[in-house]
């Protein structure tokens, strides 16, 4: 499927994941703009679309070969809304790691429409078991996020 919709995951530019999102009429709020909870839903994607395109497959973490089964959870989230997205709008969710720790990422997910910054989220997943205990990040993960570390760190 990759190759008939190669855009479909977002892309990678240099040391950044880009996932673009086009606003429906279902995304927003009785004003024309884009509810609040939606804008954690548009960076849910680009978090495991980014993932994704890095080669880590949530499907693998959740039924590895080897070892434990284990997925990504959301421990904390910062959002701030800056300006309003509007239906029809096409907004970029641009993600970067700020941080790789032993069992977590910290990553920074900036909504844009047209180069515009309208809403900026840190938020922080760690990788646990199905039973909830924090899990090592393993030497693929660790090393497909690495090179994103210091461009996070810069802007």
């Amino acid at each position: 499927m990759r190759e008939k919709w190669p855009d479909l995951a977002g892309r990678i530019e240099g040391e950044t994941h880009v996932l673009p999102v086009r606003v429906y009429f279902e995304d927003t709020d009785c004003a024309g703009v884009v509810y609040h909870a939606n804008f954690l839903k548009f960076c849910e994607r680009g978090r495991s679309d980014f993932i994704r395109l890095l080669g880590i497959e949530h499907q693998g973490l959740a039924n590895p070969d080897e070892g434990e089964p284990s997925v990504f959870v959301v421990r904390h989230i910062e959002i701030d809304y800056l300006k309003p997205g509007r239906m029809d709008d096409v907004l970029e969710i641009v993600t970067t790691c700020a941080e790789i720790g032993s069992a977590s990422l910290v990553l920074q997910q900036d909504v844009r429409r047209d180069g515009t910054l309208i809403a900026r989220a840190k938020v922080s997943v760690v990788l646990v078991s199905r039973a909830g205990k924090p899990q090592r990040l393993g030497a693929i993960i660790r090393g497909a996020l690495q090179r994103f570390v210091n461009q996070a760190r810069e802007t």
